[in-house]
């Protein structure tokens, strides 16, 4: 790990989104206690270096509103742990498609509810599937 940049040194403009749309109503549960004058509530983002970008595993919401209120740096976190890290490749191959590099190019992603289910959620439960169904078919 010791060859991880250092996170004070990192801005939200150095991340990148594994997520390329925010809900309102997940925004707007964000807003009803965030202040960007005292992030002692603001839950760190968790990154991990995948295939050489610094990659958000969560925390684009958060993201959006510190960006919306200003802010370019907020608290990060190097994530510890092993995920399923083909999955997250899809995701941020996904973003990069639709030109999402960094979390600003999410503050113009805020859609509704509804939409969000539609156009976020239902695409991951399909690309999950798809990840599963690839794998079971190459242990065939």
């Amino acid at each position: 790990m010791n060859d991880l940049p250092a996170l004070e040194t990192l801005t939200l403009r150095d991340l990148q989104p594994s997520q390329f749309w925010i809900s309102e109503a997940k925004l707007n549960g964000v807003l009803a206690w965030f202040d960007p004058n005292d992030l002692s509530r603001f839950e760190p983002i968790p990154l991990k270096v995948l295939d050489g970008a610094v990659v958000m595993l969560d925390g684009h919401t958060r993201a959006v509103a510190a960006l919306n209120a200003g802010l370019v740096r907020v608290p990060l976190i190097w994530e510890p742990d092993e995920w399923d890290w083909e999955m997250y490749r899809r995701c941020v191959r996904e973003c990069r498609l639709r030109d999402v590099f960094s979390p600003s190019d999410l503050v113009p992603r805020v859609i509704p509810a509804e939409e969000y289910w539609e156009k976020w959620d239902a695409w991951c439960d399909r690309m999950q599937q798809e990840v599963l169904r690839e794998r079971a078919e190459k242990n065939e």
